[in-house]
């Protein structure tokens, strides 16, 4: 008979379900891919030309990316500069493995 299968520990499935809720938007999904893709950080106009998003929306979406810390925020005197951390980024694909009962691979601390 197979031993008891434990679900995650609390405070590891409220960090997960956190990154779930963070990228259960379209418009972060797509601001996500956008500063995956283009490797360095984009202020929140470059953001909006790029997305077809206004500027309160795309605000709105990376304040729940950076909380998350999915993205980070560089300030440069008045004006904020934001690109995805690959540290978490790398660590999103080990928490859907993990959740869905997957053996734990080997991955980045996300911090």
């Amino acid at each position: 008979m197979n031993a008891a299968v434990e679900p995650l520990d609390r405070a590891t499935a409220e960090e997960y379900a956190s990154w779930f809720k963070a990228l259960a938007d379209a418009t972060r999904i797509q601001i996500v891919s956008l500063l995956a893709r283009r490797r360095e950080p984009m202020s929140v106009g470059e953001i909006v030309i790029a997305s077809g998003v206004g500027q309160s929306t795309v605000s709105h979406h990376l304040r729940i990316l950076a909380e998350v810390r999915f993205v980070l925020v560089e300030r440069q005197g008045t004006s904020a500069f934001y690109r995805i951390n690959q540290a978490c980024v790398s660590c999103f694909p080990t928490a859907a493995d993990v959740v869905m009962g997957n053996p734990v691979p080997a991955a980045p601390v996300c911090e």
